[in-house]
């Protein structure tokens, strides 16, 4: 049974996490009058939406921040993460927020998370916007992913307005995207408890992901092990998926690792036209730290990172013991 907007169900577990874990607020609504540029029929069947919800006006004003879907509760994830391999202590959900998880009659569970929601406490000097160009990229890039077989956020729909905001390229106008996944918490939303000392949180997102994410491991006496494990064996084949299909991601910062290997937070990716191994499809990355080529070494990079950040929950030898299944995963596929 497909649902109207009002009827989807809500079942928000990462807001039950506690507040040390996010920033409560709402999105801020665009200054025009906001209009729908596309809407994905495939995603919304993610969530039993029914199709003709969004001919209706009140599917632009819930999706620009103009109302608040009943049973959503948005917030800002906190999460920290190595950018161009320095340790950047305080990152976070700068320009977007998660609205809330959808449940639908499968028993699948999916974010809604909204890119372009305005200043949360994380944006540190952006203005919280995104702009319907990079909107635009992402939404084809993702949905082209999926159609590769690539694992990957969705798009649900993209809202557009005449609201001005000043980028490098000049005025441009303000977008807000829709994204649908199964989680987005990241590498990097361990590191920051991690490098805080604040071990309790730590052990209480993993057990989180655990449970919601990999409830075969749930109560073992290794899970937290086993669990690391799994996401080195993830990320392996998602960068193997990478190199095959001629991604570049551009930006593989650790806070861009999803930690259910998906392809996560599309900036400035390209895709190989002809083949050339040194593409940098990022030009603030002048010594090409993620070209196309080093990305499955980055890969590894980032999962030490992360097994770095898991050490209070295991051993020195059980975090080697899981990070030595990448290189056979990474080949296999």
């Amino acid at each position: 049974m497909n649902h109207a907007l009002e009827s989807l169900q809500f079942e928000n577990t990462y807001a039950r996490l506690p507040e040390d874990f996010s920033a409560r607020l709402a999105p801020t609504q665009f200054s025009s009058t906001p209009y729908l540029v596309s809407f994905n029929a495939d995603a919304a069947a993610l969530i039993d939406l029914d199709l003709k919800e969004a001919e209706r006006p009140e599917f632009v004003e819930y999706f620009s921040g103009a109302r608040l879907l009943p049973g959503c509760e948005p917030l800002a994830m906190l999460y920290a993460g190595h950018q161009f391999g320095h340790y950047v202590p305080q990152l976070g959900d700068g320009r977007a927020l998660l609205l809330g998880e959808v449940r639908n009659e499968r028993g699948d569970k999916w974010d809604l998370h909204l890119k372009g929601s305005g200043q949360t406490p994380f944006s540190r000097d952006g203005d919280g916007r995104a702009v319907l160009r990079s909107c635009i990229r992402e939404y084809l890039g993702s949905e082209a992913m999926h159609g590769l077989g690539i694992p990957t956020t969705r798009a649900l729909c993209l809202v557009g307005s005449d609201e001005e905001v000043l980028r490098e390229e000049g005025v441009e106008t303000a977008a807000m995207l829709v994204r649908l996944a199964p989680s987005h918490v990241r590498f990097g939303s361990f590191e920051v408890f991690y490098y805080r000392r604040q071990i309790d949180f730590l052990k209480q997102l993993a057990e989180y992901v655990i449970d919601q994410h990999f409830p075969h491991l749930q109560g073992t006496a290794d899970r937290y092990r086993r669990f690391l494990r799994e996401v080195v064996e993830r990320t392996a084949r998602l960068m193997a998926k990478w190199q095959a299909t001629g991604f570049a991601h551009g930006v593989l910062n650790t806070d861009n690792m999803s930690i259910l290997g998906l392809t996560l937070d599309y900036g400035p990716f390209g895709f190989l036209d002809d083949y050339n191994a040194a593409l940098i499809c990022n030009h603030s990355d002048r010594g090409g730290r993620y070209a196309f080529h080093r990305q499955p070494n980055i890969g590894s990079w980032n999962l030490h990172a992360l097994a770095e950040a898991l050490l209070p929950l295991m051993t020195e030898e059980e975090a080697k013991e899981a990070l030595a299944a990448y290189e056979p995963a990474l080949v296999a596929h």
